[in-house]
């Protein structure tokens, strides 16, 4: 292992930017106003919701900041669940991230775009023939070398930008503000409005995640003690901005009651104010705000995978570094692979039922992992404002999370937990076969 190449450390505080904020925005900003909508009744509650959730993003990039000039290494997440708890805990982290949350999030999303590929412009071609290209094509961009995958990332984040500023732009000037835009709260404070207001903050949460996968690429960032903790608040203070901007666009021109109805709340914006030509334009960018998901996805996490190998808990070869471009290819193709597999199985949507309950356990004990790393040094370099309480409010965040989507789909939950305890003997192998190598 000791020679092969290196990764090469060609990213910089804009590249991680890019990534933080390609990271998080998909498609749910064009969607989950919706369901926000549905669970409380008015403006300031809808974009309350999208404002607290942003808060509670901030805090857990201010955790992981700090995480990251503790633990400026390749892998991002799972060094610091390795290094605070246990490798096998980092192992099921990983497991999770290849069988559950990265792969089965990356399946949803290429279909998704296959989709609205199929409906712009009539392409004679199946949806999932669309998606499978799609994925394999973004493997092989990221197989030339990591500056190629970042450079196709920041491309296609930025016309995601201009697709949101076009929605919110034409929104704000041409779409007629709705009548009943300006009421604030219908109902007094009650358990059941608190009740109500935690409910749609489910798909706020959700809609946030996806910041901490920046992390996986710290052994490729310049100046990663710098650059990570730049690219996360700015990245996470950028998509606070474009979220509530939405949401209040989508409130102003839709009204509370208009938004809970429509499901397609930036569809229905831009028709109002450009008609069917507006729509379209909008969908147009909904579907590169996939891609660039997509090409997020397959950029950050095969560094996981990488990490896992180079551990000793993983296959040899996924584990080798590309003596040409620098990158784990083969790491990446197995993210591919599994991706493309999953996405040819169908089985995507019940996978997506597994993600939060699984993917908020370990936002929680990483948040957990700063005070164990506090106790055992002191900061270096970027310190967390407000740590115990930020660090505090924010784990406990996540695991009301957990909480409630249990609640909500206990069977989903189950499945996605058995999945993940499946990937207690297969660490268990892994580390024998290291004993015995």
């Amino acid at each position: 292992m000791s020679a092969t190449p290196g990764l090469a450390r060609r990213l910089g505080a804009f590249d991680a930017t890019m990534i933080v904020m390609g990271g998080i925005i998909g498609s749910g900003i064009f969607i989950n106003p919706y369901v926000v909508a549905r669970a409380v009744h008015t403006p300031a509650l809808i974009i309350g919701a999208w404002a607290a959730g942003g808060v509670i993003a901030l805090l857990g990039a201010f955790a992981y900041a700090e995480l990251a000039a503790l633990r400026p290494e390749v892998g991002g997440q799972y060094a610091y669940l390795r290094d605070a708890y246990h490798p096998s805990v980092a192992f099921l982290y990983g497991w999770a991230l290849l069988l559950i949350v990265q792969s089965g999030g990356m399946a949803a999303v290429a279909a998704t775009f296959a989709k609205y590929v199929v409906t712009l412009t009539g392409i004679a071609l199946p949806d999932w023939l669309l998606a499978v290209v799609t994925l394999l094509i973004l493997t092989l961009i990221n197989c030339l070398g990591v500056r190629s995958g970042s450079n196709t990332q920041t491309a296609l984040m930025l016309l995601k930008l201009a697709a949101i500023a076009m929605l919110v732009i034409a929104g704000a000037t041409i779409a007629a503000p709705h009548a009943a835009a300006k009421a604030m709260l219908d109902a007094p404070l009650s358990s059941d409005l608190f009740i109500r207001f935690g409910a749609a903050m489910t798909p706020v949460m959700f809609a946030y995640g996806g910041w901490q996968t920046a992390s996986f690429v710290s052994g490729e960032l310049a100046r990663p003690r710098r650059d990570l903790p730049i690219g996360l608040l700015a990245g996470i203070i950028g998509v606070i901005t474009i979220y509530v901007g939405v949401t209040y666009i989508c409130v102003r021109a839709l009204g509370a009651d208009g938004l809970a109805n429509t499901p397609t709340p930036a569809s229905a914006v831009m028709r109002l104010a450009l008609g069917e030509r507006g729509a379209q334009l909008i969908a147009a960018g909904i579907a590169i705000s996939t891609l660039g998901f997509l090409s997020q996805s397959m950029l950050t996490a095969p560094r996981v995978y990488y990490a896992m190998a180079a551990d000793g808990l993983f296959f040899r070869s996924v584990g080798r570094i590309s003596a040409k471009t620098h990158v784990p290819v083969v790491a990446i193709a197995l993210q591919g692979i599994v991706a493309i597999v999953i996405t040819l199985s169908g089985t995507y949507e019940q996978i997506l039922g597994y993600v939060v309950s699984t993917d908020f356990i370990f936002f929680g004990l990483t948040g957990l992992a700063l005070f164990i790393f506090r106790r055992r040094q002191p900061p270096a370099g970027f310190r967390t404002p407000g740590h115990p309480v930020t660090t505090a409010i924010f784990t406990i965040s996540c695991w009301i999370v957990v909480i409630a989507t249990i609640a909500k789909s206990p069977v989903n939950s189950l499945i996605g937990f058995a999945i993940l305890a499946a990937g207690l003997p297969a660490y268990a192998w892994w580390r024998q076969s290291r004993l015995v190598d």
